[in-house]
């Protein structure tokens, strides 16, 4: 179908608007794509953000829980006694106590000088745990009065009790003779341990 010149001149404009409709309508869309590439990158970067900030808030809950739990063990241990030099003389009047209290007919003790403890792994480098080592022979009617005369001691506080070794041994003593004859003896190593801050000192 052959055009003539003035219909060719009418389908100019037409054609023109319609290259150019054309044309804008490619160009919205790429920039339709774009704008969503970035949207989705803004919100793939918002949401790592937020995880982020969750992931900090949630460390942050975890140091302050472990923080408030170290403070509540360190008031413990203060409370207890188990802070600063040896106290030898309280420990004797406890021991004097529990023997009475227990009716032990045989206790005797021997307390070594303290020795520090071998650095134990992420405590605070002023802090300074010591154990003063003690021997224990006693007499015993029963095995009770073992457990009782260690409880005892773990209560008398000043120091944390750490048993190393306990024996337990018959005296050889014949069931004809009168039941308040001890028949068994007890031999134990236990560990006095207290602990040194020399920040808390210094201060």
């Amino acid at each position: 179908m052959n055009l003539s010149g003035a219909e060719l001149r009418k389908l100019m404009v037409p054609s023109i608007l319609a290259l150019a409709l054309f044309a804008s309508g490619g160009g919205l869309i790429w920039w339709v794509k774009g704008a969503l590439t970035q949207s989705a990158a803004q919100l793939a970067a918002a949401r790592t953000e937020r995880n982020q900030s969750r992931e900090r808030l949630a460390r942050i809950s975890d140091e302050e829980r472990e923080v408030k739990e170290k403070i509540e063990i360190y008031r413990r241990l203060a409370a207890a006694g188990i802070f600063g030099e040896e106290r030898r003389l309280e420990w004797a009047d406890a021991i004097t106590r529990i023997r009475t209290g227990r009716e032990l007919l045989d206790l005797r003790y021997q307390i070594s000088p303290r020795k520090p403890i071998a650095s134990l792994p992420g405590k605070p480098a002023s802090v300074d745990f010591f154990a003063s080592a003690m021997r224990v022979e006693l007499a015993l009617l029963h095995e009770g009065d073992l457990f009782g005369f260690l409880a005892d001691l773990r209560d008398a506080r000043n120091q944390y009790t750490s048993v190393q070794h306990c024996a337990i041994a018959r005296t050889g003593i014949a069931s004809t003779v009168p039941s308040l004859a001890p028949r068994l003896r007890a031999q134990c190593e236990i560990n006095l341990i207290t602990i040194i801050d020399r920040a808390a000192k210094a201060s």
